[in-house]
């Protein structure tokens, strides 16, 4: 069994900036899993927010490009996003899941931890 606790987030006023962190275990790992950050904002469906290898390659959706950070600990067992120059638009309960074939490997999700940023 895998669990995965989002912890890092709050309230920031728009430009400022947050650290999510996630931590992994149980029976994986986390060297060798694909990681990935999604967020879901009120009344809307859940988004890719930001993927990582286990090569450390890193993808992001275009609305965060040059502002997320996604990044990897394997000895800590965690996974980070690196938030910077928030907009009240990234307002959301982030989640981590491992990423596989495309898509979030487990269909249960954590707790998640919300991001509130005001204009």
């Amino acid at each position: 069994q895998v669990r995965l606790v989002e912890s890092g987030g709050g309230l920031v006023q728009a430009g400022g900036s947050l650290r999510l962190s996630c931590a992994v275990s149980g029976t994986i790992i986390l060297t060798y899993a694909d990681m990935a950050w999604y967020r879901q904002a009120p009344g809307k469906q859940r988004e890719l927010v930001a993927t990582i290898t286990s090569g450390l390659g890193t993808n992001y959706a275009d609305s965060v490009k040059g502002r997320f950070t996604i990044s990897r600990d394997n000895a800590k067992n965690t996974v980070y996003l690196q938030m910077n120059s928030l907009k009240p638009e990234d307002t959301a309960v982030y989640y981590c899941n491992v990423w596989s074939k495309g898509r979030a490997l487990f269909d249960t999700w954590g707790q998640g931890t919300p991001v509130t940023v005001s204009s």
